[in-house]
């Protein structure tokens, strides 16, 4: 999912609040009240759902925006301009092992992790297979949890999850996820404006992982396979959520890794992170600058990012 908000916090402005990005009048603050006294039996997630049906709150395939819209309601909550029903479910797992829980699945028995050492001209055909909400989607979480360095993170917003198959063995997994909303860098190598970011935002897909499974070792292997990815991705996204992508970016750890791969399918450098992070509260670096390289999948990537049209005409 991607919406159009630009800040996770709620913000007061003079009789509206801005939460990620949409401002929120007095008057619509008014209208979820009224929501919550006509259903009284009604617990978060209907109220929610309700809610996004009646702002027509849809992504472009057509899902309703639940958990933003669930993200809305609890910062008006807490910020004590509304108050909703009592939580009917409490979660249990600490936060810092949110992302992770039920990623440990234990690998199958028969995976066979016998080193594969030949030319990557011996191994093709590869087969993508997008693997998420399939029975194979927990081996992909296992194999990054247990093998990449960063361990499995559960992709923020609009993601696709790929196992990617020689002669039947998985040799590598990729994730694509929704793009980070500020990323000085890009915006810049972009050129477009904060409207145009707000609005098209959706139309980037951000890299977090990608491993080649460490008994693979295949020259050239890594490259080719950004490759074939950047020519069926965009098609994958459209069929899953109803829109296309234009652009593809990722962050490399100088520290960690050099990108080779990355420059060696024709990524670009983008800049540098600031190495603050998101949520820093401070202006100090907190954390390692990366490099930002970014894939164009169309000549025409700035036009179409850059465009600021009628919501109402997409």
């Amino acid at each position: 999912m991607r919406s159009n908000f630009d800040s996770a916090t709620l913000e007061s402005m003079e009789g509206e609040f801005r939460y990620r990005g949409r401002v929120v009048t007095a008057a619509e603050v008014e209208f979820i009240r009224r929501l919550i006294t006509q259903h009284p039996g009604t617990n978060r997630r209907q109220l929610s759902l309700r809610l996004c049906e009646a702002w027509g709150w849809q992504q472009a395939n057509g899902a309703l925006r639940d958990m933003v819209c669930r993200g809305l309601l609890l910062e008006l909550a807490r910020a004590g301009h509304l108050e909703l029903p009592s939580a009917t479910h409490v979660q249990r797992n600490p936060p810092a092992r949110r992302a992770t829980v039920g990623t440990q699945v234990p690998l199958p028995l028969l995976l066979d992790t016998t080193p594969l050492e030949v030319s990557l001209g011996a191994l093709r055909p590869l087969e993508f297979q997008p693997v998420r909400r399939t029975p194979e989607e927990p081996l992909f979480n296992s194999l990054v949890a247990q093998y990449h360095p960063l361990g499995y993170i559960r992709p923020v917003g609009e993601h696709l999850k790929y196992l990617v198959y020689a002669a039947g063995r998985p040799i590598a997994c990729l994730a694509w996820s929704s793009a980070p909303r500020h990323l000085g860098a890009r915006d810049r190598f972009i050129g477009w404006s904060a409207e145009a970011r707000r609005r098209n935002l959706r139309f980037i897909a951000y890299n977090p992982r990608y491993l080649i499974l460490p008994w693979v070792r295949v020259p050239h292997l890594a490259s080719h396979v950004l490759g074939q990815m950047a020519r069926r991705l965009a098609g994958d996204w459209e069929r899953m959520y109803g829109h296309p992508i234009y652009f593809l970016e990722t962050f490399v750890d100088p520290q960690r890794y050099r990108g080779t791969c990355y420059r060696a399918a024709n990524w670009v450098v983008m800049g540098w992170t600031t190495g603050r992070g998101k949520n820093c509260p401070t202006q100090r670096p907190n954390r390692s600058l990366k490099e930002v390289l970014g894939y164009p999948l169309t000549p025409h990537f700035r036009r179409l990012l850059a465009e600021v049209e009628d919501e109402a005409g997409r």
